[in-house]
């Protein structure tokens, strides 16, 4: 049977809420925003590069944002000694580049998996709260920001990846 990326219903933005409950309900919206462009393709379509010559795909993509969420909140705010889980010394864009069809769905589970990881990392600390970064002090707050911007970013991306793949346009 071939594995298909699960429809989910998009959770909604407050129009009014208090700074730490908006930035966490925009971030979730895009998270689910980007697992809505996937819905209801086979692995096999999730893995093609359909804007050549980028090998830009929407599976790249899901691996890729994995990758994003733990490293900024894990990694570096919190600062858990854990492995990145696809990039290496030797190939920097492995989450982009290592792909294989066949595991999108153990894909989608590892970043739903650590979605839940890095919220539940950051859930009773303040956006106020730094930590070194790279030559510079960063706050929880710029990486809510960040985050945001990161995923919207991508949404854009997966919108023509997913229009090429099947004409699918929206959401």
């Amino acid at each position: 049977m071939t594995w298909i990326a699960p429809s989910i219903e998009r959770r909604e933005i407050p129009a009014a809420a208090g700074e730490r409950e908006m930035l966490q309900r925009w971030l979730d919206f895009h998270r689910d925003t980007l697992l809505t462009k996937c819905a209801g393709l086979t692995a096999e379509q999730l893995g093609q590069a359909s804007s050549p010559p980028s090998n830009l795909t929407l599976l790249g993509l899901v691996r890729h944002m994995t990758e994003v969420e733990r490293s900024w909140f894990r990694r570096r705010f919190v600062g858990e000694d854990i492995d990145s889980p696809y990039i290496t010394d030797d190939n920097v864009d492995a989450d982009f580049d290592d792909l294989d069809p066949a595991a999108a769905e153990r894909e989608f589970a590892a970043f739903r998996a650590e979605i839940e990881a890095c919220d539940k990392a950051v859930a009773d600390r303040g956006l106020d709260e730094t930590f070194q970064g790279s030559q510079v002090t960063r706050n929880l707050r710029w990486i809510y920001v960040h985050m945001i911007e990161e995923y919207a970013r991508h949404n854009g991306h997966a919108d023509l990846l997913r229009e090429r793949i099947d004409g699918v346009t929206g959401g």
